[in-house]
Parts: C-alpha cells; sequence; structure tokens
C-alpha cells in the first residue's frame, strides 16, 4: 500500500469517526478522502486558476513565500454564481497538493445545528480534534451567505444569525489554527456577504469565478465531451459548432451546461435502449434539449447549479 493510500485511509477514519459521534456533520459535511480532479479538467477559468495554484504552494513549497519575503494568504475567498466551477476548483486544489478534501455544506449545517443545538459544543471540540488529528487536509466552506440559500425559505428571518455567525467563526479560525489545513470559502452573494469573513486572519485573498462567455463554456463542453467518448470507448459526437451551440443562449451557467450535454446523451441512451439506433449527437440535439431548459426556466426558478 503506497503512502498516499495509508494517508487517505487514515484521513477517512478520523474523518468518519468524528462524523458518526456529531449527529449535525452527517449531512453538513463530507469527505473526498483521495481527490482526483485535475485542473485540467476545468474549462477555462485562467485566472481563478492561477490563483489556487498560487495558494497551493502554501502546502507544496512553503518556503518559496520566506524566499521573496512574504508568506500565504490564511485563506481564499470564491465568489461567483452557482454553477461556475467554484467546488470544482477547490476540489482541484486538493488533489494537486494532495491533501484530503472535506467540504461543509454551510446553509446544511446551519439548519442542522440549530436543530441539535445542544451538541455545538461537542461538535466544536470534536472539529478541533479531528483536524489537529488528520493528516494534511484542504477544507471548503461551501456557501458561507448562508441565509440567501434556496432551501433556507422563509425560516432565513427565524434564524438566529449571531449565535450562527459564532459558531462558524469558531469553525473557520480552528481550521485556520490547525497544521497543514489549507482553507477555502466560497459565496454566490458577496454584496451581502458578512464582511466579518474578511477580516485579517480569515479569507485575506478574495478570488472572483467568473467564466468568459463563450470561450470558458466551450472548453468546458469539450473536455466533458471528450470524457463522455472516453467512458463510451467509441465516438458519439458527430460534428458540432460549439460556438453556433453556445451562442444561442448566455443564460445557463457552465454547470447547467454540462447538465445539458448529459441531458442530451441521456436522451440517446434511452433511445440505444429501446432498440431504435440514434444518430452521433449534433447541433439540434443541443438546440431541442436547451428549449426545454429555457422551458423549465420558465415555470421554476433556477439559479444554476454545481459544475459537474
Amino acid at each position: 500500500m503506497t503512502a498516499e493510500r495509508i494517508q487517505a485511509d487514515r484521513a477517512l477514519n478520523i474523518w468518519s469517526s468524528f462524523q458518526r459521534n456529531v449527529e449535525p456533520l452527517a449531512r453538513g459535511a463530507a469527505i473526498v478522502p483521495s481527490p482526483d480532479t485535475r485542473f485540467e479538467e476545468i474549462g477555462g477559468l485562467a485566472m481563478a486558476k492561477e490563483e489556487i495554484l498560487t495558494y497551493a504552494y502554501a502546502q507544496t513549497s512553503p518556503d518559496a513565500y520566506s524566499r521573496w519575503g512574504t508568506f500565504p494568504p490564511s485563506a481564499m475567498l470564491l465568489i461567483g454564481r452557482r454553477g461556475s466551477g467554484k467546488s470544482m476548483l477547490v476540489e482541484a486544489l486538493a488533489a494537486q497538493t494532495r491533501t484530503a478534501f472535506v467540504r461543509v455544506d454551510v446553509p446544511r449545517i446551519v439548519l442542522d445545528v440549530i436543530h441539535g443545538a445542544g451538541k455545538v459544543g461537542e461538535l466544536i471540540r470534536g472539529w478541533s480534534a479531528a483536524l489537529e488529528e488528520m493528516p494534511p487536509v484542504t477544507v471548503f466552506f461551501d456557501e458561507l451567505e448562508f441565509s440567501q440559500a434556496h432551501d433556507m425559505g422563509p425560516r432565513t428571518a427565524e434564524l438566529p444569525t449571531g449565535p450562527i455567525m459564532d459558531f462558524l467563526f469558531e469553525l473557520i479560525d480552528r481550521a485556520l489554527a490547525a497544521p497543514d489545513c489549507l482553507v477555502v470559502g466560497s459565496t454566490s452573494y458577496p454584496d451581502s456577504l458578512r464582511h466579518a469573513f474578511l477580516s485579517p486572519g480569515r479569507f485575506e485573498r478574495v478570488v472572483e469565478v467568473n467564466p468568459i462567455f463563450p470561450e470558458d463554456v466551450i472548453e468546458a463542453l469539450t473536455i466533458h465531451a471528450a470524457a463522455a467518448e472516453g467512458r463510451a470507448e467509441r465516438t458519439i459526437f458527430g460534428k458540432i459548432d460549439w460556438p453556433q451551440v453556445v451562442g444561442s443562449t448566455r443564460e445557463p451557467g457552465i454547470g447547467d451546461w454540462v447538465r445539458t450535454l448529459h441531458a442530451v446523451l441521456r436522451r440517446k441512451a434511452r433511445l440505444d435502449a429501446a432498440g431504435e439506433m440514434p444518430e452521433p449527437v449534433t447541433n439540434e440535439d443541443f438546440a431541442r434539449e436547451i428549449a426545454r431548459f429555457r422551458q423549465a426556466h420558465t415555470r421554476i426558478h433556477m439559479d444554476g447549479g454545481n459544475y459537474l
């Protein structure tokens, strides 16, 4: 067994034990002990990637900062609309630095902690103990502006904001104090984010994750199309005019575009399973799926989704 595999298993065991003992974490946080997302798999976002790679050297080459008379930022904050690729960038950071990846779903953990308020002290103590014992880890606080999350609904006005903020700051500050821990946060609502998150020693570096249209969308789609053909082990796309496909609408985020690509492929798979012989994917297949996407937007509010 390799040293990396041993480290990954250790991270998983420590985190799983902690999570079992503190119920609010069961749904609000998850670990990927050995992430394998590569920056090359993420379409576009060149400036955001450069910033993330600079932060990666805090783990891989910390001496480089001192040679230039500076030090790495305590933590980074990624801002950008939902579906822009923030989560994927942080998982790629974890893979680049060969650290475990812990994602904290902030709105979910806020709700779960409110329902199990009696365990907050136990959670915070266990959080510190787990992070101190863990091998190198990247902790991602996803959606710090929790009050804007759609699943909060009408309950937002009833949230005890002060105690919640104190709780979140405890988690963040203890993660920052842990050895070999990279800390990244994100928000889709930077205009209403509380300034205390940006105070010295917390999220000192703000990085905008803003895909360039249409170049970054096209790059993401070609990457995912190539990956799909690799899984299928055959050619499944015809001659696609990607600029024409993407140029038809600016509405979806990159995550929505990737889901659209998979929706097209699933429709082909359904026809295949029914005994038909569908042709390779064409521009027209994407046009039909985009029409369905637009129709769905007229019936239900959708504010983007994860960049898969």
